[in-house]
């Protein structure tokens, strides 16, 4: 199909995670969809390391054989350093049941594998194209385009996913957006060829790494299969302004802030920097509602936290799945509850998320990580969010996880400081 048809049941605005496994399950339901997307794939982009809660969404739209087929680097849990200290969760032990493994991908190769795997089950995907506008009212949705040869055309639907991630489509046409309640952070990120030694280093987890003396700024390293690694560097925009001119040199201001951290660097001293530097800033976002009538937001380009836990594409992933169900629904001419049914649910989850991340920048989680005397239980409990399982309300630090970390928190600063005396 070279022609963007003039109506659809279902339109998906972007072909990233969220938007292959929404339109993969629609297709299931025999819906028709069609997915439009602004780029063309493979494309680059960051977040490639998945959490094990995302194999139950692979497995759902049917895409988990030929994601386990890719060769993509297998990946067991994650793992902090912050100096000398150390600590590594393995999510197979874990609190929650469920897939305890995952991979960790370059994305350019994995979004595309998902895409052509929505497209192999029946959902026809259209690259280059651009939306302009989105006119819902009681009778549909008009979504508005241009292809790549600047031509435009609109498509006519029942309901529109957007899925478009950090080009958040439907934020921007229906003045959605509210603003972020984060400190505005940026991420400078590259792929490297690592040239890191066997046994140096657990190619099987990421690696979190916190800068020596600012613990708000810290480093990721994810292994991809073929010897090459995602690396790059999280903190507040003056700080690194202080390193140097971001927009004109963001590999110097990497390569600086690296530096900085003895370990770190020691760990890529024969890294080759080889691939383009990029960096984004100001990613946290916020908005009014996620869904509304013959709408709803999946993943990014609804609510992104921070890449700190790779959580984006877990979130992504689950609003996939809710919606598609709920879509299947109302096109069956059956009441769909999405507030009940999608947006709390969802905020739920991206509550605990949050939870974390924000003690995590605090310095409450870091000391709870980095501390030696771990209760199993405890590590098993931590062990399932860092996997992604952060809708698990049978979980402590999922029901309450705000007041349990504190007290998780409080109880390790009075130990370290009675054995110190």
């Amino acid at each position: 199909m070279d022609q963007v048809p003039e109506r659809a049941e279902v339109v998906i605005i972007g072909a990233g995670p969220s938007g292959s496994i929404a339109a993969a399950l629609l297709t299931q339901q025999g819906r028709d969809v069609v997915v439009l997307e602004r780029q063309l794939f493979p494309r680059f982009t960051i977040g490639e390391s998945l959490l094990p809660q995302c194999m139950i969404y692979l497995e759902e739209a049917g895409m988990l054989e030929a994601v386990n087929a890719a060769g993509f680097q297998f990946k067991n849990g994650a793992a902090f350093r912050w100096g000398e200290k150390y600590n590594a969760y393995n999510f197979e032990e874990k609190f929650t049941q469920g897939p305890g493994t995952t991979f960790q991908v370059e994305r350019a190769t994995f979004d595309k594998l998902l895409a052509d795997e929505a497209e192999r089950q029946g959902a026809p995907i259209f690259y280059q194209h651009t939306i302009t506008d989105c006119a819902i009212d009681a009778e549909g949705v008009r979504v508005s385009y241009t292809n790549a040869e600047g031509e435009a055309g609109h498509i006519d639907c029942e309901f529109v996913l957007d899925a478009s991630g950090f080009g958040r489509v439907l934020p921007r046409l229906l003045d959605l957006e509210a603003p972020s309640d984060f400190p505005v952070r940026q991420a400078i990120a590259t792929h490297i060829d690592d040239n890191i030694a066997d046994g140096e280093f657990d190619r099987n987890k990421v690696l979190v790494s916190v800068h020596p003396t600012d613990r708000e700024i810290w480093y990721w390293l994810i292994p991809f299969s073929n010897g090459r690694a995602s690396t790059g560097v999280v903190a507040r925009p003056e700080k690194v302004a202080l390193r140097g001119d971001v927009q004109t040199d963001p590999l110097g201001v990497l390569q600086s802030f690296i530096s900085e951290a003895p370990v770190y660097a020691k760990l890529l001293r024969n890294a080759q920097f080889n691939s383009p530097c990029r960096q984004i800033g100001g990613y946290s976002a916020k908005v009014k509602q996620l869904a509304g009538p013959r709408f709803a937001l999946l993943g990014n380009a609804g609510e992104f936290l921070d890449p700190v836990f790779s959580s984006g594409i877990s979130i992504a992933m689950y609003s996939a799945s809710l919606a598609a169900k709920l879509v299947g629904r109302e096109l069956d001419g059956e009441a769909a509850d999405w507030m009940a049914d999608y947006e709390e649910p969802l905020r739920y989850g991206i509550g605990t998320f949050r939870t974390f991340v924000e003690t995590w920048y605090n310095g409450v989680f870091q000391d709870v990580i980095f501390f030696p005397n771990q209760s199993p239980m405890i590590r098993e409990m931590i062990s399932s969010i860092l996997a992604g399982y952060a809708w698990d309300k049978k979980n402590p630090f999922v029901a309450n996880s705000h007041k349990r970390l504190t007290s998780l928190h409080e109880f390790c600063r009075a130990d370290t400081e009675a054995e110190s005396e």
